[in-house]
C-alpha cells in the first residue's frame, strides 16, 4: 500500500487557520489491503470535514449530535466494533485514525479538514503541523499561506527533522501582509540514507509569527457583517504581582515529579521582579507555610526561598482545601503590598483531595467564597491521577485557567512556560464596549487580567447597516485608569478582504462561531447545573450549523457497505 501523494494545505487569514490534509493511496498488491489515514492535529482545532473517495465513489463524514450519533452507531455495531477515531496523543495533539480495506490496484483519497483560531502566547502565534508519513512519498507538499492585514512583523519556520538537504526543499516568500511557505522535498531528499527506503520526515513542522500593531485600541476587521477585534497593547508598565505558590508534596509526588517541580520553582524564583511579593505553601495532609507573610522578591528573600525549595520532599495525603484556604487567608491579611498590584494563587497538585475536606463540590464552594473575585487562581494538574474537571472548574470560577502538566522529560519546562505566560500582567478589569443596539452575538468582552504577550479577541455580528462601529476600551494599568476610543469605518474595513483571492469568504463568521463555541463550553464548566444545559444547547446548535466536531457532536464516518459499519469521530477533552 503506497501513499503516492500527501498534501497539507493551510490558509491562515487574520489568525484563523483552515487546514486541509489530502492523502492519496494506491494498493499495488494483487489482493485487497488495508489503507490507513492518520493525522495528528492540534487539540485546539475543530475537525470540520472528512471524506474518503474509493475508486471515484465518495464516502462523506456526517456531523451529528453526539448522543444521536452514538445511538445510531450502537445499533449498527451491536456486535462490538472499534472505539472512536480520535484520541489524545500528547500535550498539544490529538490523533485521527481511520482505515479502510481496498481492492487490488484500487485507489483511495482521504481528505480531512480542520479549523482553529491561533492563540498568541509569549508574543507569537504558532501553527503546528505534525509530519509522520511513515514511508517515502512521491508527491509530498506542505503549503502555508498567511494573510495578516495588520502586517507581518516577523515569521519563522522551525522543524524537528530538518537536514541541510531538506532545507533546500523549503521556500519562504513574504511581503508586508502576506507570506507563502512551501515545503516540497523530493523522494531523495526525504531519505534518511540513500541506500534505504526510510523517511526523515517524522516530527513537527512549525510556523511562528507575529503581526504589526500600531493602533492603541487594537485592530478591527470586518467581513460580511461579522467583526473581530484584536487587542494586544505592549510596552506598558507591569503590575507588581503578589503570588503564592501552593505546592503538593503528598506521597505520589515523590521521585521525578518533586524533582521537576524543584527545578521549575528555582527558575521561576529567578524570574520574579524586585517589586513582586511572594510566598510558598506546601501541603500533604499537613499544610505548611514557608513564612507567615508574603515577602518582597529581594535578592536575599529569593535566595532563602531557593534554599527552602531545595529541601522539598514528598510524603503523606492531599489536603487541597486546607492549603488553598491558607493561601487565600495569607493574601487577605497581607500588609504593605503595592497599592495597584495583581494577586494570584498558583496551585500544583498531582492527585485527588484525600485529607481534610475531600468532597470536591464543597472545596469548590469554600474556595470561591473565600476568593470572592479578589484574586486569580491557576490550577496545574500534574499527570493523569488528578481530577482535571475539578481543577478546571475551580480555576475558571476564580478568574484563572487550568493546565495539565504532562509527565515527561520536559515537565519542568512546561511549569516554567506556564509561569512565563502569567508573569507579566499589564492590564486589569478590561471592558471592551460596543454599541449594544448595533451588535448581537457578542463574545466575551470583559476580562479580569491581560498578560503581556497574549491577545484579547472579541467578535460579533453587526446588526444593521452601520457606517461606523464605535469602540471603547476601559481598563486599569499599573499607573492609571485608561479609556481608549475609536470608530471603525465599516466599508473601509470590508474593502481590506475584497481583493484577497485565497480567503474563504465567511472566515470571520466561522471565527466568531469557533470562539463562541469554545467560550460557551468553558462557561458551562463552572456554571450551575441548570445553566449548563442551556449553554451546551447553544454550543451544540452552533456546532451543527457550522459543522464543527466539538465535545457535543460526533462525525459519523461511512464506509463501503461490504465493510464494517461506520465509525465515530469524537472530540476528546482534557477532562476526559
Amino acid at each position: 500500500v503506497e501513499i503516492y501523494s500527501l498534501h497539507v494545505d493551510c490558509k491562515v487569514t487574520s489568525r484563523f487557520a483552515h487546514t486541509v490534509i489530502t492523502s492519496r493511496i494506491v494498493n499495488r498488491a494483487n489482493e485487497s489491503r488495508e489503507a490507513t489515514f492518520e493525522v495528528e492535529l492540534p487539540k485546539t482545532a475543530f475537525i470540520t470535514n472528512f471524506s474518503m473517495s474509493i475508486d471515484g465513489k465518495v464516502y462523506p463524514g456526517v456531523i451529528k449530535e453526539k448522543a444521536a450519533a452514538q445511538k445510531e452507531y450502537d445499533t449498527a455495531v451491536s456486535h462490538g466494533q472499534s472505539a472512536g477515531l480520535v484520541k489524545i496523543r500528547d500535550r498539544k495533539l490529538e490523533l485521527f485514525h481511520v482505515s479502510v480495506s481496498i481492492a487490488a490496484a484500487s485507489k483511495v483519497t482521504f481528505e480531512l479538514m480542520y479549523e482553529e483560531l491561533l492563540k498568541r502566547q509569549l508574543g507569537k502565534f504558532e501553527l503546528l503541523i505534525k509530519v509522520r508519513p511513515k514511508q517515502l512519498v512521491k508527491h509530498f507538499q506542505i503549503d502555508v499561506h498567511i494573510f495578516e492585514p495588520q502586517g507581518i512583523r516577523f515569521l519563522e519556520t522551525d522543524s524537528t527533522f530538518m537536514t541541510n538537504e531538506l532545507t533546500e526543499a523549503l521556500t519562504k516568500v513574504q511581503n508586508e501582509t502576506k507570506a507563502h511557505i512551501l515545503f516540497k522535498p523530493t523522494v531523495d531528499q526525504q531519505k534518511a540514507n540513500p541506500e534505504l527506503d526510510e523517511t526523515l520526515l517524522n516530527g513537527d513542522f512549525v510556523v511562528r509569527y507575529d503581526v504589526q500593531r500600531e493602533a492603541t485600541v487594537g485592530d478591527i476587521q470586518i467581513v460580511n457583517g461579522y467583526f473581530v477585534h484584536y487587542f494586544a497593547p505592549s510596552e506598558m508598565p507591569v503590575f507588581p504581582k503578589n503570588v503564592i505558590f501552593v505546592i503538593d508534596r503528598s506521597g505520589s509526588m515523590a521521585g521525578r515529579k518533586i524533582e521537576q517541580t524543584r527545578d521549575a520553582l528555582l527558575k521561576i524564583l529567578q524570574d520574579l521582579r524586585p517589586e513582586d511579593h511572594f510566598s510558598f505553601i506546601t501541603f500533604s495532609n499537613r499544610v505548611v507555610e514557608w513564612k507567615n507573610s508574603l515577602l518582597p522578591a529581594t535578592e536575599e528573600n529569593v535566595a532563602s526561598a531557593a534554599a527552602f525549595v531545595q529541601t522539598l520532599s514528598a510524603g503523606g495525603g492531599t489536603d487541597i482545601n486546607g492549603a488553598l484556604l491558607t493561601a487565600v487567608g495569607a493574601l487577605d491579611k497581607a500588609e504593605n503590598l503595592p497599592e495597584r498590584s495583581v494577586s494570584m494563587v498558583i496551585l500544583l497538585t498531582d492527585g485527588q483531595p484525600t485529607s481534610g475536606e475531600t468532597n470536591v463540590e464543597e472545596i469548590q464552594e469554600n474556595i470561591q467564597k473565600a476568593i470572592n473575585g479578589k484574586y486569580a487562581l491557576f490550577c496545574l494538574g500534574f499527570g493523569f491521577d488528578v481530577s482535571y474537571k475539578f481543577l478546571e472548574k475551580m480555576a475558571l470560577s476564580n478568574g484563572g485557567i487550568a493546565r495539565r502538566i504532562y509527565e515527561n522529560a520536559d515537565a519542568a519546562l512546561q511549569l516554567q512556560g506556564f509561569y512565563q505566560e502569567v508573569a507579566t500582567p499589564i492590564l486589569m478589569k478590561i471592558e471592551m464596549q460596543y454599541p449594544e443596539n448595533a451588535i448581537e452575538g457578542l463574545t466575551k468582552n470583559n476580562f479580569m487580567l491581560f498578560f503581556e504577550g497574549s491577545e484579547i479577541v472579541v467578535s460579533g455580528k453587526i446588526r444593521n447597516e452601520l457606517d461606523l462601529l464605535p469602540v471603547e476600551i476601559k481598563a486599569q494599568s499599573h499607573t492609571s485608569d485608561l479609556t481608549l476610543k475609536e470608530e471603525a469605518n465599516v466599508k473601509e474595513k470590508e474593502q481590506v478582504f475584497q481583493d484577497q483571492r485565497y480567503i474563504f469568504g465567511n472566515f470571520i463568521e466561522r471565527l466568531w462561531a469557533y470562539l463562541t463555541i469554545q467560550q460557551l463550553l468553558e462557561k458551562a464548566i463552572s456554571a450551575p447545573e441548570e445553566d449548563q444545559k442551556a449553554l451546551e444547547a447553544q454550543a451544540l446548535e452552533l456546532s451543527l450549523q457550522y459543522s464543527f466536531v466539538t465535545p457535543l457532536t460526533s462525525m459519523v464516518v461511512t464506509k463501503p457497505s461490504d465493510q464494517q459499519q461506520g465509525e465515530l469521530a469524537n472530540k476528546p477533552t482534557e477532562a476526559g
